[in-house]
């Protein structure tokens, strides 16, 4: 079964747009819960300009769902994680000015880098994921720093799906494959969204998350936050 982690930062970009606490971040991320999801996703940024570190310290005591914080393993955020004891940690290589991710980790480049980050996390008793893209030699190495699983990076699923998505989806069956053969747990996400979801799930092997916030937050603007998240879960069910 697929699980449905959804990244509350656009709720935060709404808030801090004007300032005071409007929307609730914090109630925001408990009615994600109570209408379904199985995960909230965070991602501070240095800049702060969406999640802000006292976020998640705020939500970290307060989720009853898998709590997952995705970040570029700097000083602060690795401090940050370390305190919060989150279920699971997402490295993500973006730079600090990055609008949003938008490139995998090079596993053979950084790899002795990752080895110590992930033995950092592991240490502490939290599951380590790293975002890569669909590459077999990335997620072979990927394989040697530790990590339980890997994250897909799907921005290029997303572009390349409404004109062939037989072509889109190949090099991630493919890469799911070797994570599968090389004992990762296997996550996706960037893009995804109701268009694209469910062929991603049902072609994609061993898929045990999702995280989704940009489209499902676009989405609640007209279907409403309970029932956007429970159109992602149909797609994810086939219910």
């Amino acid at each position: 079964m697929t699980r449905l982690s959804v990244n509350i930062n656009k709720i935060a970009t709404l808030r801090n747009a004007r300032g005071g606490n409007m929307p609730d971040v914090l109630k925001s991320a408990l009615d994600c819960e109570k209408f379904g999801a199985e995960g909230i996703t965070v991602h501070p940024r240095p800049d702060e300009r969406h999640i802000r570190y006292s976020d998640v310290r705020a939500l970290s005591p307060i989720l009853t769902t898998e709590f997952n914080i995705e970040g570029n393993p700097i000083e602060s955020f690795t401090s940050l994680v370390l305190e919060t004891r989150p279920a699971q940690v997402t490295l993500v290589p973006d730079a600090a000015d990055a609008i949003t991710s938008n490139a995998g980790w090079n596993t053979i480049k950084y790899k002795k880098y990752l080895q110590q980050i992930c033995r950092t996390f592991k240490e502490a008793g939290i599951r380590v994921s790293i975002f890569v893209d669909p590459d077999v030699e990335i997620i072979k190495n990927a394989a040697d720093t530790g990590c339980d699983r890997v994250e897909l990076y799907t921005e290029m699923y997303a572009r390349k799906y409404p004109e062939n998505r037989e072509e889109a989806i190949e090099p991630y069956f493919k890469a799911a494959e070797e994570a599968v053969r090389c004992g990762l747990g296997l996550n996706a996400g960037h893009d995804l969204n109701l268009d694209n979801l469910k062929y991603f799930k049902n072609t994609i092997p061993g898929l045990l998350e999702v995280s989704i916030g940009h489209a499902l937050i676009c989405d609640a603007l007209y279907l409403g936050l309970e029932n956007t998240i429970a159109a992602y879960l149909r797609e994810l069910r086939d219910f």
